[in-house]
């Protein structure tokens, strides 16, 4: 696997109110490569290598899931609004094709 897949990035807001909509933003670096591309060097197509899987956790909750394609571009930014009614862990977890999982957990404390 190269150096560097997988660093996450999660920004909540500083201050949380209990019951107010948040956006929470994530940062995920991975190349999320096509299969469509040609290394300039060797000729050669690069081989698919993409975050296909992305789920979001609020406690024990599923709050959401997507399924993602090769039409999401390298290290890819995803914003999403969380109601924040509990104190409780907030786990985001990306899978790619070849069979990484990704993760990071952030604690989100209303007051």
């Amino acid at each position: 696997m190269p150096q560097g897949i997988g660093k996450i990035k999660i920004r909540l807001p500083k201050t949380i109110r209990k019951g107010q909509v948040i956006a929470v933003k994530t940062l995920i670096t991975h190349p999320m490569e096509t299969g469509f591309r040609t290394d300039k060097k060797t000729k050669k197509k690069v081989p698919a290598f993409y975050i296909n899987d992305v789920s979001v956790y609020y406690g024990d909750t599923l709050v959401t899931h997507a399924d993602w394609t090769i039409a999401v571009s390298a290290n890819p930014f995803m914003t999403f609004y969380l109601k924040a009614d509990k104190k409780a862990p907030l786990k985001i977890v990306w899978k790619d094709i070849k069979g990484g999982v990704y993760q990071k957990t952030v604690q989100i404390t209303p007051q």
